[in-house]
């Protein structure tokens, strides 16, 4: 049997972060009409659509590269979730504000550091796509650290709520500096970082936020968790159902 080609390796890449914001993307729009107050419903909304822009840019990118005639929608759509390479981190239910603020933090700082690594990336479609993201995510963290400090700092009912949604989110993190579903090939050309290389400066970043809130790092062991390599929890089957109910009802229907 062949090794894999390195554009191989690149594709598997693009889809793993393209289908990251596409899911995170997805689970954030619930809070439409439902967040705690006006302001905070059009911020997720927007922080949404900056996540389902960069998905479209990745997965197109991906389909281009793959030369199977796949493009974003069909990639968005015509996926079920054993062929979806996101974290398990952004696909599970989010219905508590507490819950949505600590996974939005932790996501955007590690996209945070992870877009700054792909601006010099050589692949040059990545590396354009990182250069806007990083500018969108870093709002994105900004806006999550001032709830967490706001929550974590807050009342005595704010505070437990926000540790109890930490407590929740944090087995699901170290899925995110996994390396082991990605080519070797794609870090020695210097397409992305080793994802394990981000693990120091993500967990300082969120440690330094979290002591400020008055938070404590939880202590508990991480999840065993395996995304990246399409076993996902039972939640992503029925937010696929829901996302995809349109496009799968009406194939090839146009606006």
């Amino acid at each position: 049997m062949s090794a894999p080609s390195r554009t191989t390796g690149v594709v598997d890449l693009l889809l793993a972060l393209g289908d990251d914001a596409l899911v995170a993307s997805q689970r954030l729009g619930w809070w439409i009409s439902r967040a705690p107050e006006l302001e905070e419903d059009l911020a997720l909304a927007n922080i949404a659509l900056d996540l389902l822009g960069q998905a479209r840019a990745l997965l197109s990118r991906a389909g281009e590269l793959e030369g199977r005639g796949r493009d974003e929608d069909d990639l968005a759509y015509w996926r079920d979730a054993r062929e979806l390479r996101n974290v398990c981190l952004v696909e599970r239910d989010q219905r508590d504000f507490g819950v949505t603020v600590v996974r939005l933090l932790v996501l955007s700082t590690w996209q945070r550091h992870l877009y700054e690594a792909l601006c010099a990336s050589t692949e040059p479609v990545l590396a354009g796509v990182a250069a806007k993201a990083v500018k969108e995510v870093a709002y994105h963290q900004d806006h999550a650290r001032l709830w967490v400090l706001r929550l974590g700092d807050g009342t005595e009912h704010s505070h437990e709520r926000v540790q109890r949604a930490l407590a929740q989110e944090w087995p699901w993190v170290e899925e995110l500096f996994d390396s082991s579903w990605l080519d070797p090939q794609v870090v020695a050309s210097g397409v992305a970082p080793d994802p394990a290389t981000l693990r120091a400066p993500v967990l300082a970043g969120l440690t330094t936020v979290l002591e400020e809130a008055t938070l404590e790092l939880p202590d508990g062991p991480a999840t065993l968790a395996r995304g990246r390599s399409g076993l996902h929890t039972e939640e992503l089957g029925p937010l696929l159902a829901q996302m995809q109910h349109l496009a799968r009802s009406h194939p090839g229907a146009s606006w």
